[in-house]
C-alpha cells in the first residue's frame, strides 16, 4: 500500500500537462477595459465578459467606495443571521424592475444562484431536462438536486418533446433548464418554443441569462425580453459579474417562488451576504443599463462591424448571432494554445478554451461596447493569419 495517500495528485497533474489541459491564471495589471496590461504588455482585450464596459466605469467605482465607507468591507454573516443590508433589497427590487418580475433574490455568485435554485425546486422524485451545452453551474445544480436528469440535444425542442412524451408521466415535477446565450458558442436558446413545450407537459422552466442580461432586449433585460416572453411564468437566473460589471448572482420570478427560495435555497441561506461594495456597484450598473441604451447599440454595432470585417475581407467562419461571443474551433488543445500565443504576439488577449470546459478546443472571442473599430479590424486580420 502506498504510504502517501496524496501521491495520486502529482500523477493526475502530469496527465493534465500531457493532455495540454493544464491551466494557470494570467495576471491583469490594469483596470478592466478594451485594452489591458498583461505581464507588462498592453493587449487588446477580447477575453472579457464586461460586455458594456462597466467594470471600470467611474460611477460603479464611486458607488462601491461610498458603500464601503458607510457599511464596511463585508456583511459578516448570512443574510438571515445579521448579513442583510437595505442595499441588498434595493438591488433585488431593481433587478425585478429590469426583468419585469414580481421579485428577485441576490446570491453571492451566479454559480451559487444556479446551484441553490435548481437544488431547491426539484428533488429525488422529479425530472430535469438539461441542454447538453449548459453551463457547469446548471449541470452541477441538477446533480445536487438528486433529480433524474436527462440531457437533450443542443437547442433541440423536438428532442425535449420526445423525452417528455416518454418520461414526464413517471415524475412528480419537471424542470427544463437552459442557458439563454451559450457562453462558449454565443448562440441563443429557442426560448419561446421551450416555453410552449413546457406548458404542454406541465413543466417549470429555468433560464440562465448570465450572458444576455444588459446585452439583449430593448431595455437590456436579456433573452426573455428579446424573445417577447416577458411576463411568462418562468425562473430567470443570472450574474452581476458580466455586463453589470460587479460580482454576485440573482434569481428573478414570481413572488412566491422567490419567497420559497429565500427559505429553501442552501447556497443563499448558508452563505455570507454580498459585500456592500459589490451590491452598490451592481445597483448602479442596473440603473445605467436602463438609462443608457446607447451602450447596447454600440455593442451591437461592434458585433456587426466585426462580422462584416471577418466575412468580407477574410472569409472567416462567423456565426450569425446577436450575442458578442464568437467561437473559432480548432483541432486540439495544443493547436488552441499555439493560436492563443500567436494572438498575444500580435497584441491580442484571447485565451485558449480547452477540455474539459468544452469538448472541442477553441479560441473564444468576446466583444465589448468600448472596443474601437480599429480593434475589431486588427482582430479579424490576426485571426485570418493564424
Amino acid at each position: 500500500m502506498n504510504a502517501d495517500p496524496y501521491a495520486w495528485i502529482e500523477k493526475d497533474l502530469d496527465t493534465i500537462h500531457r493532455a495540454n489541459w493544464y491551466r494557470s491564471p494570467q495576471s491583469i495589471e490594469s483596470c478592466p477595459g478594451p485594452r489591458v496590461k498583461l505581464a507588462g504588455d498592453w493587449l487588446i482585450n477580447f477575453a472579457s465578459n464586461d460586455y458594456l464596459g462597466l467594470a471600470g466605469d467611474d460611477r460603479l467605482i464611486q458607488a462601491a467606495m461610498a458603500a464601503t465607507q458607510e457599511f464596511g468591507t463585508g456583511t459578516t454573516g448570512s443574510r438571515l443571521v445579521g448579513g442583510h443590508r437595505d442595499l441588498h433589497r434595493q438591488l433585488e427590487q431593481s433587478i425585478a424592475n429590469l426583468k419585469q418580475t414580481e421579485d428577485a433574490l441576490v446570491f453571492s455568485s451566479g454559480y451559487l444562484a444556479n446551484l441553490g435554485a435548481i437544488a431547491s425546486l426539484v428533488g429525488k422524485r422529479d425530472l430535469i431536462l438539461s441542454d447538453k451545452y449548459n453551463h457547469s453551474s446548471l449541470k452541477n445544480g441538477a446533480t445536487l438536486s438528486q433529480a433524474q436528469t436527462l440531457e437533450y440535444d443542443r437547442c433541440n425542442v423536438e428532442d425535449v418533446r420526445a423525452l417528455l412524451t416518454e418520461n414526464r408521466d413517471r415524475y412528480r415535477k419537471c424542470l427544463i433548464v437552459t442557458d439563454s446565450v451559450f457562453s462558449m458558442d454565443g448562440d441563443l436558446c429557442p426560448l419561446p418554443q421551450l416555453l410552449a413545450v413546457a406548458k404542454q407537459f406541465n413543466c417549470m422552466v429555468l433560464v440562465d441569462e448570465a450572458h444576455a442580461t444588459g446585452v439583449l432586449g430593448a431595455r437590456g433585460a436579456g433573452c426573455v425580453e428579446h424573445f417577447g416572453c416577458t411576463g411568462e411564468t418562468l425562473i430567470q437566473v443570472g450574474t452581476l459579474s458580466k455586463a453589470l460589471g460587479s460580482l454576485g448572482g440573482y434569481v428573478a420570478g414570481d413572488a412566491a417562488a422567490i419567497d420559497f427560495l429565500r427559505n429553501r435555497a442552501p447556497t443563499w441561506i448558508y452563505t455570507t451576504g454580498l459585500t456592500p461594495a459589490d451590491t452598490a456597484a451592481a445597483l448602479e450598473a442596473v440603473k445605467i443599463v436602463q438609462q443608457e441604451p446607447d451602450r447596447r447599440r454600440r455593442l451591437q454595432q461592434n458585433i456587426q462591424n466585426f462580422r462584416d470585417e471577418a466575412i468580407a475581407h477574410y472569409q472567416l467562419p462567423i456565426t450569425n448571432s446577436l450575442s458578442p461571443i464568437f467561437s473559432f474551433p480548432l483541432k486540439d488543445a495544443a493547436t488552441a494554445l499555439t493560436a492563443s500565443s500567436k494572438l498575444k504576439e500580435m497584441g491580442i488577449f484571447a485565451p485558449a478554451i480547452r477540455p474539459p470546459t468544452v469538448s472541442v478546443s477553441r479560441i473564444r472571442i468576446s466583444l465589448m461596447a468600448t472596443h474601437e473599430l480599429g480593434h475589431l479590424q486588427h482582430l479579424a486580420k490576426a485571426l485570418a493569419q493564424i
